[in-house]
C-alpha cells in the first residue's frame, strides 16, 4: 500500500488512539488498574524490595582524589552527600544542602533537594544543582542559615566553599538545567540550559500533546550558558539557532567544542555536527551577555559526520573531548540509535578542522568492544570506558602505539556510571576514579579509589539481597559472529525439574544488556524470581563486538538479529530443563518491535508483552518524532525505498502470528508512538489473536509516574504467569 492510500487509516488511527488515551486518562485520575496474578503473595513482596532499592544517581571525585560528592533518591528527593575516602575514616559524612549548612550535625538531609555535583579545578568549591527558593517562592541568594528556604520547582546553581563551609547561589534561571562544568580556569560555569523550558527537551521524554502548529510552535532549544562562579547574570556560549547536546571546554577556558544541530533536537541528533566558539575573556570575566549581533561567537563547524568521508560518513558523534595542549578533539563516533546511549570508535579531529580531503582519524579501527566513554590523561593517552561483550570494560590507549595499557585491564560484570552520560567515569587528577556500580547481584553503590582496588563508599541497600537466580554468561556463535548474552536462572532452581523460559530484548538496537539491578517498572528480572529462567540477548546490531558488529543489522532489522537470538534460546533448550512449551519473549522499544516481530515469524512462544513496539516501519516512519534517527539504518527514507521498511514491518506478516499478545505504551510517546500499539492490537483482534493494549496518560517513552511504572511490571508479570505459568 503507497503512502497517499495510508493517509485516511492513519488519520483514523490517531483518531482512535486520541479517544483511548482520554478515557485511559479519566481512569487514571482514579487510580492505575492493576492485574496479573496479584494473588501471588510473593508478587507484592517483590515489588516492596525493589522500591526499597536506593539509587545513586551522580557521583564526582575531587581533583586530589580524597573526596566524593554523591548524590542519591532520598525521601525529599535527591540528597547531596559528602564522603572522605582518604585518609579513611578522617571525617563523617556529611549532607550539602542550602536549606541545612548551619545545622551544626552537618548531616541532616534536608527538605530542598541537591544533585549534579562538579567540583571545581583546585577542588576547594562544589557547584550543584537545588531547588531551593525563598518562602515567596523566588530563587534567593540569602543567607541559608536564615531558615526562610524551601523547594520550589525551579532548579539552580549553587557553589559551596569548603573554607568557610559557605553555600551561596549564583544563578537566577527559569528553565531546565543539567551537566555542570566548571572553565579550566575556574571562574566560570558552564551547563546545558533550556530557557522558559515547558518540558525536557529529550525524545523519550513525554511530548506535548499534538495543538499548534507542528513543528513549529513551542520547540523546546537546548543551548550552552554560562554563570560566573561568584554569582551574577547568565550568559549563552551557543547561538539560539543550534540545540546544543554536549559540550567541553577547551583547556585555556577560551573556547568550547559542543555538538549541536538544528531544532527540534529530539529529531537531529543523528545529523549533528561538531562546533567550536572562541570565548573573548571579557565575556568570561563579566559576564555580560553577547551582542545581538553575534560577533562574539566566532562560531565555527569543524566537523559534519554526513559529509565527512572515511568511516564515519552517516554515523553519529558524542563525547568531545579537547586533548589538553588545546591541539585535538578527541570524540566517540559510530552507528547510534539514541543519543546518550554511546558507542562506537574513537577519532581525532584538530581543533582547527579538517583539511580538505582529510578524514577524521579512528584511533581503534576493528577494536573488538565499543567505547563509549573517554578522559584525557595526558596528550598522548585516553581512558577509555567501554561495552565489552555483556559486561563493562576499563582501559589506557596509549595513541603512539594505538595498544592498551596491559597495567589497566579491568572487567566488570555489571553496569557502571557517575553521571548522566552512558558509561562515564569521574576521575581525578591523582588518577583515582569514582563511579556508581550495579549488577544483578549487587544493587547500585558508590566506590571509589584506585582503579584496581576500588573500595565500596555507600552503603545505601546493604540489606537488600537478590530474590532472583543467579546469571550466567551465554557465548556463542551464530552466522559467524560472536554473541552474548546473559541468562537469569530461576530462585531455588532445581536441575530435576523443567522451567518456563522468558526471552528479554533490549532496545535500542544500538545498545547493550549489562547486568543490572530491577526497579519497580518493566523488567523481566522479576520473572526469574517467580520461577522462570530469563535470557537477555545481546545480538547483532548490540554494542560491545565492535562497530562492524553493531552495524551488522543495517537494512536488516528482525533479520539476522532475530536468527540470533533464536540461536542463544536452541543452545540454551540443550544445556538447560528447559520447557519449550512454556516459552516467551518480552522488550521495551526495539525490543518491543522485536517482539511484534518474533511472533510473527515464528510460533514457538506461548506468551508475548511487546513494550513501546513499532508495527509498522512505514506508518510509523510518518507518525513518530525523531525520524532522522531511520536513515542510518534503513539508507533511505521510506518514500525512496519502501520495500525496506516494509520487509521488516510485523503489520504485513501478521496473519502468521498465534501468540497471545500484551500491548503496554504511553500516550505521548514520540519515540514509539501509541498509533503502532494500537495498529498491531487491533490486527490481532482481527485475526482472533488474544491480546489486550493498554494506554499510559501523560507518559513517554520513558515512564516517570511510580503508580505507572509498577502497574507496567505487574501487568508484564501477570500476562506471563497466565499464559505458561511455572509448574
Amino acid at each position: 500500500m503507497d503512502v497517499p492510500s495510508r493517509r485516511p487509516f492513519l488519520q483514523n488511527l490517531l483518531a482512535v488512539a486520541a479517544v483511548l488515551c482520554l478515557h485511559l486518562a479519566a481512569v487514571a485520575q482514579q487510580a492505575p488498574a492493576s492485574t496479573g496474578n496479584t494473588s501471588d503473595p510473593r508478587l507484592a513482596s517483590l515489588l516492596d524490595s525493589l522500591d526499597r532499592v536506593r539509587t545513586p544517581t551522580f557521583a564526582a571525585i575531587s581533583p586530589d582524589g580524597n573526596t566524593v560528592a554523591w548524590a542519591f533518591n532520598g525521601e525529599h528527593g535527591s540528597e547531596l552527600h559528602l564522603t572522605r575516602i582518604a585518609p579513611a575514616g578522617s571525617a563523617p559524612d556529611r549532607v550539602l544542602s542550602p536549606d541545612t549548612i548551619g545545622d551544626a550535625t552537618r548531616s541532616k538531609p534536608g527538605a530542598c533537594t541537591a544533585s549534579h555535583p562538579a567540583w571545581s579545578p583546585d577542588g576547594l568549591q562544589l557547584a550543584f544543582l537545588s531547588n531551593c527558593s525563598d518562602s515567596s517562592g523566588n530563587a534567593s541568594g540569602q543567607n541559608p542559615s536564615s531558615g526562610k528556604l524551601q523547594p520550589s520547582a525551579q532548579q539552580n546553581l549553587f557553589v559551596w566553599t569548603q573554607a568557610p563551609n559557605a553555600i551561596k547561589q549564583v544563578s537566577h534561571l527559569h528553565g531546565e538545567v543539567s551537566s555542570l562544568q566548571w572553565s579550566p580556569d575556574g571562574r566560570s560555569i558552564a551547563f546545558l540550559y533550556v530557557e522558559n523550558a515547558t518540558r525536557r527537551a529529550g525524545a523519550t521524554d513525554a511530548m506535548k500533546p499534538w495543538s499548534g502548529v507542528i513543528g513549529e510552535d513551542n520547540v523546546e532549544v537546548q543551548r550552552v550558558a554560562a554563570v560566573g562562579a561568584s554569582g551574577g547574570e547568565f550568559w549563552f556560549l551557543t547561538p539560539p539557532t543550534l540545540h546544543a547536546y554536549e559540550f567541553d571546554w577547551a583547556p585555556d577556558s577560551l573556547r568550547i567544542a559542543f555538538v549541536a544541530t538544528d531544532p527540534p533536537g529530539e529529531n537531529n541528533w543523528w545529523v549533528a555536527k561538531l562546533y567550536t566558539r572562541n570565548v573573548d575573556p571579557p565575556w568570561v570575566a563579566t559576564g555580560q551577555p553577547c551582542p545581538s549581533n553575534g560577533d562574539c561567537l566566532q562560531l565555527r563547524s569543524i566537523l559534519d559526520p554526513t559529509a565527512a568521508p572515511g568511516p564515519l560518513h552517516g554515523l553519529q558523534i558524542a563525547v568531545p573531548r579537547f586533548s589538553p595542549d588545546g591541539k585535538q578533539i578527541a570524540f566517540i563516533g559510530g552507528l547510534m540509535s539514541d543519543q546518550g546511549s554511546t558507542g562506537g570508535d574513537i577519532y581525532l579531529i584538530p581543533t582547527t578542522g579538517l583539511k580538505p580531503g582529510d578524514e577524521p582519524k579512528d584511533v581503534t579501527p576493528n577494536r573488538p568492544a565499543s567505547p563509549a566513554y573517554i578522559a584525557w590523561l595526558d596528550d598522548h593517552t585516553l581512558g577509555i570506558s567501554e561495552h565489552a561483550g555483556g559486561s563493562s570494560h576499563l582501559a589506557v590507549l596509549d595513541l603512539a602505539t594505538g595498544k592498551d595499557d596491559p597495567d589497566v585491564n579491568i572487567t566488570l560484570l555489571e553496569t557502571i556510571h557517575a553521571d548522566d552520560d552512558s558509561m562515564s567515569v569521574s576521575l581525578s587528577k591523582t588518577g583515582n576514579i569514582a563511579l556508581i556500580r550495579q549488577s544483578f547481584d549487587r544493587p547500585p553503590e558508590v566506590w571509589a579509589g584506585p582503579s584496581d582496588t576500588l573500595q565500596q563508599i555507600t552503603h545505601l541497600n546493604d540489606a537488600i539481597q537478590p530474590a532472583w537466580g543467579k546469571a550466567e554468561s551465554i557465548d556463542y556463535t551464530n552466522d559467524g559472529l560472536p554473541i552474548q548474552g546473559w541468562l537469569l536462572y530461576p530462585a531455588n532452581f532445581d536441575p530435576s525439574k523443567k522451567y518456563p523460559l522468558i526471552v528479554s530484548v533490549h532496545g535500542g538496537p544500538s545498545s547493550a544488556l549489562t547486568p543490572r539491578w530491577p526497579t519497580a517498572t518493566y523488567s523481566a528480572t522479576p520473572l526469574s524470581a517467580l520461577g522462570y529462567f530469563v535470557f537477555y540477548p545481546n545480538p547483532r546490531g548490540s554494542f560491545g563486538q565492535g562497530e562492524s558488529f553493531t552495524q551488522a543489522n543495517i537494512k536488516d532489522f528482525g533479520g539476522g538479529d532475530l536468527r540470533d537470538i533464536l540461536a542463544g534460546v536452541d543452545r540454551i533448550e540443550k544445556r538447560f530443563p528447559i520447557d519449550k512449551s512454556r516459552e516467551g519473549i518480552t522488550g521495551w522499544s526495539y525490543g518491543g518491535f522485536m517482539t511484534m516481530f518474533a511472533v510473527t515469524q515464528t510460533t514457538r512462544f506461548r506468551a508475548a508483552v511487546a513494550g513501546a513496539g513499532l508495527s509498522n516501519w512505514q506508518s510509523y516512519y510518518g507518525e513518530n518524532s525523531i525520524d532522522q534517527w531511520m536513515l542510518p539504518f534503513f539508507g533511505a527514507s521510506v518514500y525512496d525505498d519502501p520495500k525496506i521498511y516494509a520487509k521488516s514491518s510485523p503489520i504485513n506478516f501478521i496473519k502468521n502470528v498465534k501468540t497471545p499478545t500484551l500491548l503496554l505504551v504511553g500516550d505521548r510517546d514520540g519515540e514509539c508512538p501509541a498509533p503502532q500499539s494500537l495498529e498491531f492490537w487491533h490486527a490481532l483482534r482481527a485475526e482472533g489473536v488474544k491480546t489486550q493494549l493498554v494506554v499510559y496518560p501523560g507518559e513517554g517513552h520513558h515512564f516517570v509516574d511510580p503508580a505507572h511504572q509498577r502497574d507496567l511490571l505487574r501487568r508484564t508479570i501477570g500476562w506471563f504467569q497466565a499464559q505458561m505459568p511455572p509448574k
